[in-house]
């Protein structure tokens, strides 16, 4: 990677890092899921309030490493107003790109790219995994009709 590339990748995750988006609590959560990272101690809780199958409102609140608070400030971004079906996907995609597998980024995903540049650092990758991995654990279960609860996950346990 190119150092001006890498410059822009860094100030986009410390953009993210020092202002996080998605703070603000919820009036009403209808998905709860939080998720723990063991080997480096970030924690996150990810909640989505829902109306007609879509993200109404999305709160993240994390605990850890700008890599990890970066990525959940992402999350709450890119799928607020997304239905359902479009932030698994999203999330799935993440996951691809964080693990190298090559895949294109739609440009309507705005600063999502600069995660490509946490590749280079394995021992964070799975900081900037657990926001998504959170995500897509409480989507599951709110597919399969377990509401009400929180879902919970850790990155240890995230095998695909």
């Amino acid at each position: 990677m190119n150092e001006s590339l890498d410059e822009m990748y860094r100030d986009i995750i410390l953009d993210h890092y020092r202002s996080p988006r998605g703070k603000k609590p919820l009036e009403k959560t209808d998905i709860a899921s939080e998720g723990h990272n063991p080997s480096c101690g970030d924690e996150i809780d990810v909640e989505l309030q829902v109306d007609d199958d879509t993200v109404k409102d999305v709160h993240v609140n994390c605990h850890g490493c700008a890599i990890s608070v970066a990525s959940g400030s992402m999350l709450a971004e890119i799928v607020k107003g997304k239905t359902l079906a479009e932030a698994f996907r999203i999330a799935e995609l993440v996951k691809k790109i964080l693990k190298g597998e090559e895949t294109e980024i739609p440009e309507d995903l705005g600063d999502l790219d600069a995660l490509k540049g946490v590749r280079q650092f394995p021992v964070r990758i799975k900081c900037a995994l657990l926001s998504w991995v959170t995500l897509m654990e409480g989507l599951k279960d709110y597919k399969s009709g377990q509401r009400g609860g929180k879902s919970s996950i850790s990155t240890d346990d995230d095998k695909d």
